[in-house]
Parts: structure tokens; sequence; C-alpha cells
């Protein structure tokens, strides 16, 4: 069972609708007219980061008690999709950022809690997560870093890829191995909460096809030390397990993210549809622009309950890895064929920059392979069905 208790407040309907009026206001004024600049000019929003500062965003799903907003993963994921319908990739800043600060609240001493999430909280310090390695992605227990322990500091060698937020971050969940001969693997690792300094070294920006102006990064470690006190938990060996418990709110982003990309087509597609006309009618009075929009419309919807049920598993502090799991592979499935079929009934134009349906086709792939492939995720799917209904 997933204790998210810790996380929980209460939040009133009216309180509720209050935050997701500021977001989406916040979405129209400030958000949706940079997008395209940004994506196109592949430049981080340092001004938008500073105002999801101010906004709490940074403290979503942290707990009041250490200054968060402590939001409910249902709200979060609304105020995630509402963001995600004008632009997917800011959702990534904060969203790495608290699987990480669910990693120290979960599981982390209360000393590590009192220390390090109100900065979290805050935005003063900001990261995400250092998993991935160039020859380990989705198989975590092949990661080589390793974190040797000396007197009171851990040594740190390795390097890891793809890290969201590894420029401008400034902390990051890192997972390493502290007993690299473990068997089985995953007992041999664990979590360190590692700030920037001597050592931490960061190497190039990577450059995307999509999901751009968000700094995605190489880190590498080159007898880097960490305080021991900063192991997770203060414990070896549980690491594998941290990091796989963080993935559940990370994979009801993703889902929320692909939400907001669907949305974000079909409602494009659906204003075009109305203004451009072919053979002396709107395109949408033709029965192909009325098929794709039908179902595009139906994929919506669908993407959003999955979403919903998902997350209300997961605030009941149930295990969910087969909701979630259900809800980013469909969702982010959704988002891929709803931006191709918006594409499709742009036409040519949608091969111009001038209009965001390229981006969306664009981004919409990353969720696919995000927080675990899609492959993975019917596997998870597969075996979650098998062992809740054995024979």
């Amino acid at each position: 069972m997933t204790d998210t208790s810790t996380m929980r407040n209460v939040w009133s309907p009216d309180d509720e609708a209050q935050l997701l009026d500021t977001i989406e206001k916040w979405v129209a004024k400030e958000v949706k007219p940079i997008a395209r600049q940004h994506d196109h000019d592949d430049s981080y929003p340092h001004a938008l980061v500073e105002q999801m500062k101010e906004l709490g965003l940074f403290g979503a799903t942290i707990s009041q008690e250490y200054g968060g907003l402590g939001l409910s993963a249902s709200t979060y994921s609304k105020v995630v999709i509402a963001i995600s319908s004008a632009w997917m990739a800011p959702t990534g800043i904060f969203n790495s950022h608290l699987i990480m600060a669910a990693c120290v609240e979960r599981f982390g001493t209360l000393a590590q809690k009192q220390h390090f999430l109100p900065k979290f909280a805050s935005g003063e310090l900001r990261g995400g997560l250092a998993l991935t390695e160039p020859n380990a992605g989705t198989d975590l227990q092949g990661i080589r870093s390793t974190a040797t322990r000396e007197g009171d500091v851990y040594r740190v060698k390795g390097s890891k890829t793809w890290i969201t937020n590894g420029i401008y971050g400034s902390c990051f969940a890192l997972l390493v191995k502290t007993n690299p001969g473990s068997k089985p693997a995953h007992k041999g690792m664990s979590m360190l909460i590692a700030e920037k300094g001597d050592g931490f070294i960061v190497g190039k920006k990577l450059k995307k096809l999509g999901y751009k102006a968000i700094d995605s990064a190489e880190l590498v470690f080159d007898d880097y030390l960490v305080a021991a006190d900063r192991l997770v938990g203060g414990e070896e060996g549980r690491g594998f397990q941290q990091a796989v418990g963080g993935l559940e709110l990370g994979r009801i982003n993703i889902a929320a993210r692909g939400v907001g990309l669907a949305k974000a087509s079909l409602m494009d597609a659906t204003r075009y549809a109305q203004e451009r006309s072919t053979f002396g009618k709107a395109i949408w009075q033709h029965q192909a622009i009325q098929l794709k929009l039908g179902e595009m419309a139906t994929r919506l919807r669908a993407a959003e309950l999955l979403v919903e049920d998902a997350a209300k598993k997961y605030d009941s502090g149930q295990r969910c890895d087969m909701e979630s799991g259900m809800a980013k592979y469909f969702c982010s499935e959704a988002a891929v064929a709803n931006s191709l079929d918006a594409m499709r009934i742009f036409g040519g134009y949608s091969y111009s920059t001038d209009y965001d349906v390229e981006r969306y086709f664009r981004d919409a792939p990353l969720m696919c392979i995000g927080e675990g492939t899609n492959e993975i995720q019917r596997m998870i799917i597969a075996k979650q069905l098998i062992e809740r209904h054995p024979i």
C-alpha cells in the first residue's frame, strides 16, 4: 500500500475551483503567449519559473506542514492538464521536482523532511530525479553509478543522462549502488539527496525533437562527496523501492500531460474545422472530418476518466501502479493520436510553425517514452491483472 497520508491536505471544492481559475487565467495571460517562441528558440523560460514559484507550483503536492499546497493527486492532475493544454514543457519542470520531494516526504528521516521540504516547496531548491544512465533507462537495476561510504560521507562516481532540470536545478534525488555486488541488484541500491558542488559536473544540454526550452542534461559525478546523513531514510538498500514509489505520481502527471495535449489538439482542430472551407462549405461539414473530430473527442474523454481513476486511487493510499500505468499508457497514446489527427485536419498548414499543432505532434511522443515506456506499462498492467485475479 502506498502511504500518501502525510502529503494530503483537505481542499474544499470552492478552494479547488478558485485555484484552478487562478491557474487557467495565468496560463491564458502568461503561458500560452510565450510558448511558441520559447519552443522555437529552445530557450529556458526563466521568468515563467519565477511565476511558478509565486503560484506555489514547486510545492504543489508537498504537505502544508512543510510549506507546500498539499494538493491531492486529483487536484494536481487538473493543474497539469490546464497548463499542458497551452504548453506541455513547463509541467516537466515542477513534476520531476515534486517526485524528488515526494521521495523525501514519504521515505526520508524527520531531519531530512524538516531541512529540505520547505526549501523544495518555496522553489529555493529546485531539481528532480537522477535515475537514468547511458546504459540503464527503464532497467534501473542496471545502473552503474556507485557511492562508497567513507566515514561520514559517500564518494560518488558515475554519470546520469536525460535529467530534467539538470542545468538550472540545484538538488537531485540520486540513485546509486552502495553495494554493487548485491544479488538481486535492487537490494544494493540507495537514494542520496545530492546538491550541486565539487565533483558534480553538468554536461551538455541534450537537443530534442520536442519538449524544448526545458533543460535535459547529462550529469557526471567525479569523486563527488555527499554527507552520509543525506542517505534517504538513513538506510542503505532502499533506493530502488523509493524510486519506483515516486513514479506512481510521475505517471499520473504524464497521463495528465497527455490529456492536456489531446485536449489542445482537439480544440485547435475544432476551431480550424469551422474556419476553413472547401468545396463551398466549412470542412467540419465533410463526413471525413466529422469522423476524426468524433473519435478525437471520445478519446479525450476516455483519457480524462482514466486520469481521474488513477488519481483517486493514489489519493486513497492504495497501491495504484496498475491504474497509473493504464492512465499513462492510454493518455499518452491519445495525445499522439489526437495530435496526428489534428495535423490531418489542418492539412498543409499543420507543417507551418505559425500553428501550434506541429508542436503538439513533436511533444506528444515523449509521453509514450517518459516515466517508463508504454511497452513496460502494458507488462505492468498484465502482471497486476494476474495478481489481482488468480485462479
